[in-house]
């Protein structure tokens, strides 16, 4: 999938108060935030996010597809509607090459019970591939060179798996060729 490049602002400005409200008038700040890209280069606009799960007695899994889609397998019950696909985004150039690979095929999530492995990460190309160790090579289809591409993967649930927060960390690499 293929979208122009975007560069975006947002700014709270405080409203004036009337007179009968001076007393209640503050003040409030935002933070402004904008990304330029150099070209040749690519960040990470948000996390993967496998959502909130229960676990049971029995282990299951959790997977987020590239499309944003969650399903689970086993004794895992999905609740809530979160859970998204990582995002990246980046600037070649239309027509160049490049190869994308993972800097591992499987990595740990920790928290305060037992590890639980994410594995089969999934971009949103067309169509989809798997992504590994070696590199998969991919074509930069939009006139203007701009790219973004999703990615999402399986997450093992283990038995009684304790409540909490989970995370670990994954490395994509991109070789502009």
């Amino acid at each position: 999938m293929q979208r122009g490049l975007t560069a975006f602002a947002l700014l709270i400005a405080p409203v004036a108060a009337s007179p009968a409200l001076a007393l209640a008038q503050g003040n409030a700040q935002s933070e402004a935030e904008a990304i330029v890209l150099r070209p040749l280069s690519f960040f990470k606009v948000n996390d993967l996010d496998f959502g909130d799960i229960i676990p049971s007695n029995t282990a299951g899994t959790v997977t987020i597809g590239p499309d944003g889609s969650r399903s689970r397998t086993g004794g895992v019950t999905l609740a809530g509607g979160g859970g998204e696909p990582a995002r990246f985004a980046g600037l070649g150039s239309f027509n160049r090459q490049v190869n994308i690979s993972l800097g591992s095929n499987s990595i740990w999530l920790t928290g305060p019970g037992t590890r639980m492995r994410a594995r089969t990460f999934e971009i949103g190309s067309t169509p989809t591939a798997i992504l590994s160790t070696s590199p998969t090579r991919f074509r930069i289809t939009s006139s203007l060179g701009n790219y973004n591409f999703p990615v999402g993967a399986t997450l093992e649930v283990g038995a009684n798996q304790a409540p909490g927060d989970y995370s670990g960390t994954f490395t994509i690499t991109l070789n502009y060729l």
